[in-house]
């Protein structure tokens, strides 16, 4: 383009460019939901179009309304990505707890202000334009831009793109958390909030895969509750429903993070112990079993009752081979329990 002092031609030219802005942001929504791509789009797009010195995208925490740096590009970026602020810390903080964007010509006349991250990255802010993205009347966090070009001031044209450009954002992080949300209800179990069993098939071929690539050992326990049949008959459908979900809250709080857990059918569960040997797996299938044996569950009367479980467990690949062999196993070894004494562990 031709440099020209022509206001109006100027206007156009910027009217322009933020449209194509906003087009490729759309394209960026409508060709997929996962939200690092749709993000990375809209941070190209944020770049090109408004010539700041820094800017970041901060997401809220829902439960305790902290600012985590998801995104930020400056100078400082990798000393900033990933810090948190705190609820209302900061012009960021105040904008996210406000839902209104500011925009302030000299922040150190601005009691709002909060140096953490200046000091953090050995960066001058000096002039800030913040805005909330919002979703209905959530505000999922904001966009900061730092100190503009020239006389580092920003302007209201600068407050109204970029308000757009939240907005966007905004209908991308709202769109990629239902997307979540739905994948979640597809491979949990809506009782116990565990996996389903048709999930932990999945879950199981991968993590065999990665041995076969990897090396190591992964073992599976596999639970039968005894005589469930019995609280169902006796103190009633609802009671044993509850006592499954109890059962699932069980076994999560008391499992590591990268253990995957599932409800493999009506009171049977299976639980995934990736790079675990059988030594491991059979310290956690004894524990859970003394837990369960300990646990009081309750009825409607607020009677307490005791419920206790068979465990068998298989390792892979020391027991089997596949995917199928290690079911047949651990379950195999689970049903040696039930025929002899029930409430005990043991091994393929």
């Amino acid at each position: 383009c031709v440099a020209t002092d022509n206001p109006l031609l100027n206007t156009l030219e910027r009217r322009n460019r933020e449209l194509e802005v906003l087009i490729e942001i759309g394209k960026a929504l409508t060709s997929t939901v996962d939200i690092e791509e749709v993000l990375e789009v809209i941070m190209d797009q944020v770049s090109r179009l408004l010539k700041a010195q820094a800017w970041s995208m901060l997401l809220r925490n829902p439960e305790n309304g902290e600012l985590t740096f998801a995104i930020s590009v400056s100078p400082a970026s990798e000393k900033i990505k990933g810090m948190v602020l705190a609820r209302g810390q900061g012009i960021a903080g105040w904008v996210a707890e406000h839902g209104e964007p500011l925009i302030i010509a000299d922040v150190r006349s601005d009691p709002r202000f909060s140096d953490k991250i200046d000091r953090a990255s050995s960066f001058i802010t000096q002039a800030v334009l913040c805005v909330p993205m919002r979703s209905k009347e959530d505000v999922l966090g904001v966009i900061e831009l730092v100190n503009g070009p020239n006389e580092r001031i920003f302007k209201d044209a600068d407050l109204q793109i970029l308000s757009t450009i939240a907005d966007y954002a905004a209908i991308a992080i709202e769109n990629a958390r239902n997307f979540e949300k739905v994948k979640e209800l597809v491979i949990t179990d809506d009782l116990t909030g565990l996996y389903n069993g048709r999930h932990l098939h999945t879950l199981l071929d991968e993590e065999i895969e990665r041995v076969k690539r990897f090396g190591g050992k992964m073992s599976m326990i596999f639970i039968d509750l005894d005589f469930f049949k019995q609280v169902n008959d006796t103190r009633g459908h609802l009671v044993g429903s509850r006592t499954l979900a109890e059962i699932g809250m069980l076994i999560k709080e008391n499992i590591r993070k990268i253990c995957k857990a599932a409800r493999y059918g009506g009171d049977e569960f299976v639980i995934l112990l990736p790079n675990t040997g059988k030594s491991g797996a059979m310290t956690l299938a004894t524990k859970l079993c003394e837990l369960f044996r300990a646990y009081e569950f309750a009825d409607d009367d607020g009677q307490a009752f005791n419920l206790t479980a068979s465990f068998g467990l298989a390792t892979f690949p020391d027991d089997a081979a596949n995917k199928n062999d290690l079911i047949r196993l651990a379950d195999e070894a689970m049903y040696r329990v039930k025929e002899r004494t029930r409430n005990a562990v043991e091994s393929a």
